[in-house]
């Protein structure tokens, strides 16, 4: 499976989305099932970004987003995220 998570950031917030998406792609590959992660900005809109992450199925998903370290890593980060569905099954 695969989660889609859009963020809105801009200036330095942007900046500190950008510094702080690192250290939560690290935390996230120390998680089992977390197969792998790209991080990008949207050609069309400078302030919207995108972190795309797959996972060997919602379980791990789930499991891998609730970690401590995670949740730690993933504050700086989640605080940018746009409010929709993001979870994708093929």
């Amino acid at each position: 499976m695969f989660a889609v998570t859009r963020l809105r950031a801009t200036g330095a917030d942007a900046d500190a989305l950008v510094a702080a998406v690192g250290p939560l792609l690290e935390a996230l590959g120390a998680q089992p099932g977390f197969r792998g992660g790209d991080f990008g900005r949207a050609a069309d809109d400078p302030a919207l970004f995108a972190l795309v992450t797959r996972w060997d199925g919602v379980g791990a998903y789930r499991r891998g987003l609730s970690a401590a370290a995670v949740k730690i890593a993933g504050a700086p980060v989640w605080v940018h995220a746009v409010d929709e569905p993001g979870a994708y099954v093929p």
